[in-house]
């Protein structure tokens, strides 16, 4: 596994995916692999359902989840006999810098309102809450990126 080493910004990159059609936890998944030269249509489809606060359930953000994803990728096991020290350490940084900077890590307490419900269906819409969506996720991705890139070995330039 590689780390992307250009300086593009991996919430720019998050943005782009959920403009082209993408939700929270897939564009934020499929950024965090593809900066880790990690390309395939499997991503998407693994975070789907973790959009929407887990599938309006009124569960973790799915910005949230996945940065998780992607931190997994960077950090999580391969096999029952490794730790999971790298990979607790990642998710609980990038879940208390979430909760500070937002209030919450859930989606009805980011969005105030409960997208299983036709009240939280037309809030979401008619407050226009897709706005704070893109904040989410841009910002889920950048906070995952960073820690991803401190933690992972950087390649030595050539003389």
């Amino acid at each position: 596994m590689t780390s992307n080493t250009d300086d593009s910004d991996a919430g720019a990159e998050a943005l782009a995916c959920w403009q082209s059609g993408l939700f929270c936890a897939e564009s934020v998944a499929v950024t965090l692999a593809r900066r880790q030269g990690i390309e395939t249509a499997l991503l998407p489809a693994m975070a789907s359902g973790f959009c929407g606060g887990m599938s309006h359930t009124a569960g973790s953000c799915g910005a949230v989840t996945g940065a998780v994803m992607g931190l997994g990728l960077a950090f999580g096991r391969t096999g029952p006999y490794e730790t999971t020290e790298r990979i607790y350490r990642a998710v609980a940084t990038l879940t208390r810098q979430f909760a500070e900077e937002f209030g919450s890590t859930t989606c009805v307490g980011l969005l105030g309102c409960d997208l299983a419900t036709p009240e939280g269906q037309q809030a979401f819409r008619g407050d226009k809450l897709h706005l704070r969506c893109e904040t989410f996720t841009t910002r889920a991705a950048k906070l995952a990126a960073d820690l991803i890139e401190a933690e992972l070995p950087r390649p030595v330039p050539e003389r």
